[in-house]
């Protein structure tokens, strides 16, 4: 059994866990009692990718394998602050490969359990991948940080800026999708930034879920600024990222129905391709 490491960052102890007994038990199936945190929250619900790794940690704790390759979350109702289980299974095992589930639960107000979030997830070893690499995806051009519009930029009072989970994180955007903050025109439907913690931590496997959640939503960049919840999310992690500042690139190309998709990209400090991720949000005005 590996168990994702546990640091000093707000990050690591706000997505602790605990294993209920008997831990991982004999049919592969564990309970965790988790905590979550005000601090990762959009205005009192929990941001989609900090639940994501919180149950990402469990499953690692779960699982006979470390590493997150292939995650799928669909989020059946908002998650608040306070305590919470996290319930997970071995579905199926391989050399090189494990697949489990676990699904997030909260007790409501009258007593009763509620499901908020049901994930589906395959595992492996990061460390034990080839080194080679053939791909045509290029990283996103940024501005340096200093050039880019940092949290102080991204408006208080009721916008994003003031968000609590944005204290948390280091962001710096290019000007060139951060109109909507800067009250210049709007785009097609873009977001670009570098990602970082406030506190330094560098990032890891757990954390590039996080960050596929990270950014505000590409709405924003359509002149739509409006609440854009996750109804599905999925992370492909391709390779362990170095230390340093994370950039991301998100798009969106359709907007319809009031459901709207958005892929994004992960590169780390060396210019390697760390994660990938698509998710289906709501548009809710």
């Amino acid at each position: 059994m590996a168990l994702a490491s546990i640091g000093n960052s707000e990050f690591d102890r706000d997505t602790a866990i605990t294993p209920r007994a008997p831990g991982v038990t004999g049919d592969g199936t564990a309970e965790h009692d988790v905590h979550i945190h005000q601090g990762w929250t959009l205005f009192g619900a929990a941001n989609g990718g900090y639940l994501l790794a919180t149950a990402a940690r469990a499953l690692a704790d779960t699982l006979p394998h470390p590493d997150p390759f292939t995650v799928t979350a669909h989020y059946l109702s908002a998650t608040r602050p306070g305590p919470a289980v996290v319930r997970s299974s071995r579905a199926h095992t391989r050399r090189s490969l494990s697949t489990g589930q676990a699904s997030l639960f909260q007790t409501a107000g009258d007593g009763t359990e509620v499901e908020r979030l049901r994930v589906l997830a395959t595992y492996g070893d990061l460390d034990a991948l080839p080194e080679d690499v053939r791909t045509t995806a290029k990283p996103p051009e940024l501005p340096p940080r200093e050039h880019c519009v940092s949290r102080d930029g991204l408006g208080d009072g009721e916008g994003f800026g003031a968000a609590e989970i944005v204290a948390r994180l280091d962001l710096a955007l290019d000007p060139a999708t951060a109109g909507w903050a800067t009250g210049g025109p709007t785009g097609p439907g873009e977001m670009r930034g570098w990602f970082d913690f406030a506190d330094g931590r560098d990032p890891d496997p757990l954390s590039l879920l996080l960050a596929a959640d990270a950014l505000p939503p590409t709405t924003f960049d359509l002149g739509v600024i409006a609440w854009v919840p996750t109804v599905e999310l999925t992370v492909h992690v391709r390779r362990r990222p170095a230390p340093g500042p994370l950039r991301i690139a998100v798009v969106t190309r359709n907007l319809a129905g009031g459901f709207l998709e958005e892929d994004a990209e992960i590169w780390d400090s060396a210019d390697r391709l760390v994660a990938q991720s698509r998710q289906l949000a709501r548009l809710l005005s």
